[in-house]
């Protein structure tokens, strides 16, 4: 910052550069695209005695007092445009835009998220990961990326969502371009069916055109009712763009226990066989798993046109979780409610939980989601 006896020069990070003369806590803004990184206001700010947006934003809502010094053309100019874009810039700074201000993959935070933060599911870790960082690298895209994930409650469904969320979007699953749709909550009623297709084509069609890097998520597709997916089916296939809108950047992720079952048995076979969990591999759930949600009366999923014509990119199986994960699970929450990880504490929570087999206590009934809850009245 450099300033004389009646103008200060500021400049503040990748904003642009601020000439502010000031007479009486009033004061005229100039404002020049800078590539300069900007540092700080604080030093203006102390001058005009406002905090440091206060003060900009005030610089921009004085910025048509004449200057006397300019001819009055120019000056008109200059503060128009300049005001106009430092404008934007700050507007994109302070608000959610669909710009990579805000919307950028982060492959290296989620890499990271699924190796410590995902317990007991190698199968879908790899998958996500592979699937979300090969399309967000993906200048082009052919479709949506479109993920259907499957398992028990509790084996860490929306938590993989909250996860992509969180390393695509700076405000995660708050962002207003994440969409989360929950079929009991969202769908109740199967004699509305006709209008909840409408208004879900309109919102994903209107939300798109707004941001072509949307995510939707649908909680609870075994809940929901059969048909009603099947009406944003086009916004899924392979179209360069439908009525002047692509949705080839879009994200589609679909949540359902059904098919559960069919995850069990796999597991639990390899446990019977004496095989690790971990030689589990992809082939070996989603043939069966993708057949099972197909034909599944109860499933929204039932006969749809999105797995009968590809449109599902993966179908991601989640497994039943161990008692080891359940611990895992146990420490991590610990630390989250801010304690101090207690291992003996997490193990007898994690011990009183229902397992099954009943005799062999293989596989844990309700997974992590009762975890929160639960250690509380442990600790």
């Amino acid at each position: 910052m450099r300033h004389s006896s009646r103008t200060i020069v500021v400049t503040f990070p990748q904003v642009g550069s601020a000439v502010c003369d000031c007479w009486n806590l009033r004061f005229v803004l100039f404002c020049f695209v800078s590539p300069f990184p900007i540092k700080s206001i604080d030093d203006l700010c102390s001058k005009m005695k406002a905090r440091p947006w206060t003060a900009l934003l005030h610089c921009l809502l004085v910025s048509g007092l004449v200057v006397e010094a300019i001819e009055p053309v120019s000056t008109s100019l200059l503060l128009g445009t300049g005001a106009a874009m430092l404008g934007r810039k700050i507007y994109r700074y302070l608000y959610e835009t669909c710009d990579e201000n805000w919307v950028k993959f982060n492959a290296t935070g989620l890499k990271y998220d699924l190796d410590t933060k995902l317990y007991g599911q190698h199968v879908a870790a790899q998958v996500i990961l592979k699937a979300v960082t090969g399309f967000m690298k993906n200048e082009n895209p052919k479709k949506p990326l479109v993920l259907s994930l499957h398992g028990w409650t509790g084996t860490g469904k929306n938590f993989v969502s909250q996860l992509i969320a969180e390393n695509i979007y700076a405000k995660g699953m708050s962002s207003s371009f994440v969409h989360l749709f929950t079929a009991t909550a969202h769908f109740p009623h199967e004699m509305h069916i006709n209008t909840y297709k409408s208004q879900l084509q309109e919102w994903v069609r209107g939300n798109v055109s707004i941001c072509p890097r949307s995510m939707f998520i649908f909680d609870e597709m075994d809940k929901m009712h059969p048909g009603l997916i099947d009406s944003i089916k086009p916004y899924l296939d392979f179209y360069d763009n439908l009525n002047g809108v692509s949705y080839r950047q879009a994200i589609f992720i679909f949540l359902s226990n059904a098919g559960g079952e069919n995850i069990v048995q796999v597991a639990l076979d390899f446990w019977r066989d004496g095989r690790e969990r971990e030689e589990m591999q992809l082939k070996d759930l989603e043939t069966a798993l993708s057949l099972s949600v197909f034909n599944n009366r109860n499933s929204g999923f039932w006969h749809t046109g999105l797995i009968d014509k590809n449109l599902v990119d993966f179908f991601v199986p989640f497994l039943p979780l161990e008692y080891k994960h359940i611990v895992q699970c146990g420490l991590s929450e610990m630390v989250s409610k801010g304690h101090v990880p207690d291992r003996e504490v997490v193990e007898m929570m994690a011990h009183d939980l229902n397992y099954f087999p009943k005799e062999e206590r293989v596989f844990s009934m309700q997974g992590c989601k009762v975890i929160p809850s639960r250690l509380d009245f442990y600790v």
